[in-house]
């Protein structure tokens, strides 16, 4: 049975995230909280604000985070899992990779032809935006962004809400 899904966050990311859940095919309703907008970027309606949150608990069991600051996506994580009976949803594109050695921690969006590596640990609510690798033995603290085509050198570590830039190399010694 598909479970309806709620996305916090109605911009870009948000957009994209719809698109992955379309494409896992185990979500029915898909719905819209933001604070800042009234449709998403494609015209879905948003169906209330941040503050509707716990009014939405029962109408979706689940919920990702979709905004781009990693700090807000923290507070957001946050306060789900104090203030709902939500389950935070992990999103993984079809058309990526993540090896079965990789653990993914609740509420990470991994996007189309992204590569998680052996075993690789991401935090809560990471994103890992299309062409990003995260190569072997890496780890990523909660709410890290690797965006479009960076990578993550082999056995780094990021810090938590960092946010690393397009086709760059994060290495840590």
């Amino acid at each position: 049975m598909n479970k309806d899904l709620l996305i916090i966050g109605a911009g870009a990311y948000a957009l994209v995230t719809k698109q992955i859940a379309l494409s896992m095919g185990c979500f029915g309703t898909i719905g819209f909280l933001d604070d800042n907008a009234s449709h998403t970027p494609d015209g879905t309606p948003v169906l209330g604000t941040c503050q509707d949150l716990t009014l939405w608990q029962e109408r979706f069991p689940q919920v990702v985070v979709a905004i781009g600051n990693g700090q807000i996506r923290q507070r957001l994580l946050d306060r789900i899992a104090a203030e709902t009976t939500m389950e935070i949803a992990t999103l993984v594109s079809p058309h990526a990779f993540v090896c079965p050695s990789a653990h993914l921690s609740p509420g990470c969006i991994i996007e189309p032809m992204a590569v998680v590596h052996a075993g690789c640990e991401l935090g809560r609510g990471c994103i890992i935006s299309a062409g990003a690798v995260v190569n072997h033995l890496s780890t990523c603290g909660d709410c890290v962004h690797v965006n479009c085509n960076a990578v993550i050198h082999g056995g780094s570590s990021v810090p938590a809400c960092h946010k690393v830039d397009s086709c760059t190399v994060y290495q840590t010694a």
